[in-house]
């Protein structure tokens, strides 16, 4: 072994920096978050020479002419001063490494110039070494980084092509963009502008100026605060409508620092389980803020990993904080198809307008005084002339049927139709049919909705069945008269057996007799259509990850007992699925993540036929 030696400056600076200095990114990001640091409110980045020479200017607080070379020198800051400081840090910089770090592997120029100061300062660096020299400029600091990795031409052999390693800035700048709405960015890439911001403090104005407007109207606020825990989350997610094929439409910020948290990262995908299609993923930018010693930032010298205090509750927030603005998205959405709230009705007047002949079906109706029955909906009785039954809601959800002769119903049609409660039908859904057996066409003011019927009854059913899970600890299911009798793998038996109490809750109760499996028992939602398979359905449910059972399960049952695609229905059937459909928490997607219902514009349509020129 030879002798131990003390390594000069510009080889430890250098060996810091392949921690810090990954790629061109890295020095962007850098700089970029020092000037954010210096109070800045205008940021310009330029780039040139492949991503090599790199200039940032910023009309920040600037440096001291005194501090000049101390800012170069490897753990000098004036962020921090003592160890208690790492627990409370509120600047996006703090460790000192970053601008010892460049100067160890590119030749960088500093002109730099605080509010006080009569004249600017000018550093030029090379391997470590600093000569300063007075100069006139602006105050704020501007630093030129030309030859990145010169000295270190193995690590330039690791750069990926220049448009790589530009969309890597990109995506930096970005992410910076829309943590600090109110700093004006811009990025130009050998004078060619790829981001412009105008400091706005508005997230949705900054993401139509990176991405496009057309972008907002898929987008819902987050906003969320627990007092008693100090911690605050804001920011946008997109609808269910909405998906992109990788993860960088994902920012997350904690504290104003952008991070790539794996806490975060399963909140969110969590939060979209159900809403949109494995593989998809949502956009979504969430600042979150926390005390500061709450949340570890000292991990990593890239400072893009934390550690949190409280794991459970940052998970937690983010989960329901997301889950809540969804959720408050699909009430506004519903909003379009809300019913008028329904006029007392007066039963004796009903009555009266009967015909004589028609008096003991009357009585028969309205025999029933209970103040329950007092806001009937008659609408769903009156839509449909040609059956001869309704349903009675209660105030309580629960119905019961009730028979009528054709003269009984079309004199209660009748009266229900008269000008005055007229506007009791005006705001339903204008269902006009159904295509290839599969699509509910509605007409809408502003063109004509398809909707899916399998997925859009399949939905309710999901929601309505995880609701009577949830209230009620189990599923209601209905008993096979005649068993089925299943031959499995010993392997899928096991899993069976082992998730027995599991599948009892979810209403599937079965028996194991040698090597075959008798189910005894179904949910009714899935007893009402044909079960001869589901024991292979319910296998591969267990399939999946353990965490995830009870829901694939909830998911496959919802399925089979939704109404299936090309299955004719009746107008009656289909105000039903629709109805029921708008009751549901999440009507854009179903639980597999596919979308329920489309709307072609009416300006769309009429293009075919040359309207609109």
């Amino acid at each position: 072994m030879g002798k131990i030696k003390l390594l000069d400056k510009n080889l430890i600076n250098q060996i810091a920096a392949g921690e810090v200095i990954e790629r061109p990114a890295s020095v962007v990001k850098e700089l970029v978050e020092n000037s954010i640091d210096a109070g800045a409110t205008r940021i310009a980045v330029d780039i040139s020479n492949d991503s090599r020479d790199i200039r940032v200017a910023d009309n920040g607080s600037g440096i001291s002419k005194d501090d000049i070379k101390n800012a170069f020198t490897r753990h000098a800051t004036s962020k921090i001063l003592t160890q208690d400081d790492l627990w409370n840090i509120s600047t996006l910089g703090f460790r000192g490494e970053a601008l010892a770090s460049i100067i160890s592997i590119a030749k960088v120029t500093c002109i730099t110039k605080t509010k006080d100061d009569t004249n600017g300062v000018k550093a030029v660096c090379a391997e470590s070494e600093i000569v300063t020299s007075e100069t006139g400029c602006d105050f704020g600091t501007t630093m030129e980084i030309n030859d990145l990795f010169y000295n270190v031409p193995a690590r330039a052999k690791f750069l990926k092509n220049s448009k790589t390693e530009i969309g890597y800035i990109q995506e930096i700048m970005q992410g910076l963009a829309i943590s600090h709405p109110e700093i004006v960015f811009s990025l130009t890439n050998n004078g060619s502008t790829l981001l412009k911001t105008t400091g706005s403090n508005n997230i949705e104005v900054v993401i139509s100026e990176i991405y496009n407007s057309a972008l907002i109207k898929e987008l819902k606020e987050v906003n969320n605060e627990d007092l008693q825990a100090n911690v605050r989350i804001t920011g946008i997610a997109s609808t269910p409508l909405y998906t992109r094929s990788n993860r960088k439409g994902i920012y997350i910020f904690v504290n104003g620092r952008s991070v790539k948290c794996p806490i975060c990262l399963k909140a969110i995908d969590n939060a979209y389980s159900n809403l949109i299609p494995k593989g998809k993923y949502p956009f979504i930018a969430l600042s979150i803020n926390l005390k500061p010693e709450d949340v570890d930032v000292n991990v990593h010298p890239t400072k893009r990993e934390v550690r949190y205090k409280e794991t459970n509750l940052v998970y937690n927030f983010i989960y329901y904080s997301i889950k809540n603005a969804l959720s408050e998205f699909k009430t506004q959405e519903q909003q379009q198809y809300s019913y008028p709230a329904m006029p007392e009705v007066s039963f004796n007047k009903v009555e009266n307008d009967f015909s004589s002949e028609n008096k003991t079906s009357a009585n028969n109706f309205s025999g029933n005084t209970n103040t329950n029955y007092q806001k009937t909906d008659f609408s769903k009785f009156a839509s449909n002339p040609r059956s001869n039954s309704f349903k009675d809601y209660k105030s309580d959800k629960v119905y019961i049927e009730k028979n009528y002769s054709k003269e009984d119903f079309s004199a209660v049609q009748q009266h229900f139709l008269q000008p005055e409660t007229a506007e009791i039908t005006l705001n339903k859904p204008n269902i006009i049919g159904q295509f290839k057996n599969t699509y509910i066409l509605i007409e809408r003011e502003e063109g004509l909705e398809l909707i899916d019927q399998h997925i859009a009854h399949e939905r309710y059913l999901y929601e309505t069945l995880k609701e009577n899970l949830k209230n009620n600890g189990e599923i209601a299911s209905q008993m096979f008269f005649t068993s089925l009798e299943t031959p499995l793998a010993p392997e899928d038996i096991e899993k069976l057996e082992k998730n027995k109490e599991i599948l009892a809750k979810q209403g599937y109760a079965f028996e194991i007799k040698d090597n075959n499996v008798i189910i005894k028992e179904v949910p009714v939602v899935v007893a009402q259509n044909h079960a001869e398979n589901i024991i292979e359905d319910v296998i591969e449910c267990l399939n999946t990850n353990f965490d995830k059972v009870e829901d694939a399960v909830l998911i496959m049952s919802s399925c089979k007992g939704a109404v299936k695609a090309g299955q004719k229905l009746s107008m009656w059937q289909m105000n039903d699925i629709i109805e029921k459909w708008m009751t549901t928490k999440n009507p854009q997607t179903c639980p597999h993540g596919r979308p329920i219902s489309k709307i072609i514009e009416t300006k769309e349509i009429a293009k075919c036929f040359l309207r609109n020129q």
